[in-house]
C-alpha cells in the first residue's frame, strides 16, 4: 500500500527529528511556530503546507523534493554533520561514519 503525500511528509519529518536528535519543540522554534502546531501536523490533525515543507527542508538543509519523497530519501539527504552523534567509550562520533568492525 502506497503512502499518501501527507503520510510521506509526516514520516519524513519524524525520520529527520530522529536522525538529528531534535525534538518537536526544537523544530517548532526553528520554524517560528508552537510545539503544539508541529504536534498537530505530525498527528495528521493539521497538514504540512508547501510553505511549511520548504521551511522544514531549509532547516534540515535538504531539498524539498527529498522531504516530499518520504523518510528514506529525506534521511539519506541529511548532511552528515546534522546527524545526531553517538557517544561510545567516551568519544563522540557521527553514527553515519563509524568504521566497519569498530567495537559496539
Amino acid at each position: 500500500m502506497r503512502m499518501t503525500l501527507d503520510e510521506r511528509v509526516r514520516s519524513a519529518v519524524a525520520a529527520l527529528l530522529h536522525a538529528t536528535g531534535e525534538s518537536q519543540t526544537d523544530l517548532a522554534a526553528a520554524l517560528g511556530v508552537s510545539q503544539a502546531q508541529v504536534s498537530r501536523r505530525q498527528s495528521g490533525s493539521a497538514a504540512w503546507s508547501l510553505a511549511d515543507c520548504e521551511a522544514v527542508a531549509a532547516h534540515y538543509r535538504i531539498d524539498v523534493l527529498d522531504l516530499l519523497s518520504g523518510p528514506t530519501r529525506a534521511s539519506e539527504s541529511l548532511p552528515v554533520e546534522s546527524r545526531r552523534t553517538s557517544v561510545r567509550r567516551g568519544a563522540e562520533r557521527p553514527v553515519a561514519v563509524q568504521e566497519q568492525g569498530a567495537p559496539r
